[in-house]
């Protein structure tokens, strides 16, 4: 349990807690800031004497926020808000600095990109990180805002918000057609060799689709990326489990055994409780639902 302070924290103190946060890593919040990792640590250290408590934990990917770490982060906020709005000539628009975001690669390049781009035309001092990764969402993820995966998260902390669905079906390339025969029955299907994911990589149970769908069926390429998927597909690799919002873009990429493979999974958002508050979070989450309402009929493929 946290003692009462005997100091109260200083601003300094708050903003270097903030960009850690954000960041998950004391040596980035030190080059956001322009400061050394040694100065990052000691204002920490002092923040957490003046709160009588400790205000972050290590996690598996970096430093994240206790309780009571949160608490003072939203603090920390309201003190970098009220610093821009001073140091700035006319007001300040609210949507602006960084907003940091993993996501996968597909949603990354076709539905992150073009919010993001619509978003920057009214708000121009808006910046999106993306980082690309296939995984669930974690109960203390630091150094993102916002977290979009495959499946609805089981989070106890953070805000979870559906933001729609899209099409897996199975495709191959015309040449690789001419050579092995189009399957017509997932019997037939089976005996061919599946373009997908690293069985014994994969994180998200959503995504264990071949197992269930066809049974027994052996790999030919795997890879952790999804645009390897597409373009070994394409190359003639084998058959291709492919997103259809990715697929249907190459006219060399012919969709198979529509009525049997058709598997339908959901894109959920993780907001986290210290990033939920920040406009510029609030504006790239709805940005997502547009982008994802205007694409709906192509995420569900032809």
């Amino acid at each position: 349990m946290a003692t009462p302070p005997s100091t109260p924290p200083s601003a300094d103190q708050l903003l270097v807690l903030l960009e850690v946060a954000r960041s998950g890593r004391f040596t980035a919040a030190a080059r956001s800031l322009g400061l050394t990792h040694t100065t990052v640590s000691r204002n920490i250290s002092a923040l957490e004497r003046a709160l009588g408590g400790r205000v972050l934990v290590r996690g598996s990917d970096g430093w994240a926020l206790t309780a009571l770490g949160e608490r003072a982060a939203r603090a920390a906020e309201g003190v970098a808000e009220s610093l821009a709005r001073l140091a700035a000539d006319e007001p300040a628009d609210p949507v602006a600095g960084v907003v940091r975001m993993s996501t996968t690669d597909g949603f990354a390049a076709y539905i992150a990109s073009p919010a993001v781009a619509a978003l920057r035309q009214d708000h121009p001092e808006l910046s999106v990180e993306i980082v690309t990764v296939t995984r669930q969402a974690a109960q203390h993820r630091s150094g993102v805002d916002i977290e979009v995966v495959v499946g609805e998260p089981a989070v106890n902390r953070g805000r979870a918000m559906h933001l729609g669905e899209y099409e897996l079906g199975l495709y191959a390339s015309p040449g690789y057609l001419e050579r092995h025969g189009a399957p017509g029955t997932i019997e037939e299907a089976v005996r061919h060799r599946l373009v997908y994911f690293v069985d014994s990589m994969l994180q998200v149970d959503d995504l264990d689709i071949p197992r269930r769908l066809l049974p027994g069926i052996r790999d030919a390429v795997t890879s952790t990326n999804v645009f390897v998927h597409v373009e070994a597909t394409r190359a003639g690799a084998g058959l291709g489990l492919l997103p259809c919002f990715m697929a249907d873009r190459h006219p060399d990429l012919v969709r198979m055994l529509h009525e049997d493979i058709h598997q339908r999974l959901p894109y959920w958002a993780v907001v986290h409780p210290e990033s939920w508050r920040r406009p510029a979070v609030a504006a790239v989450v709805g940005g997502l639902r547009e982008q994802m309402d205007e694409q709906r009929d192509t995420l569900i493929g032809r």
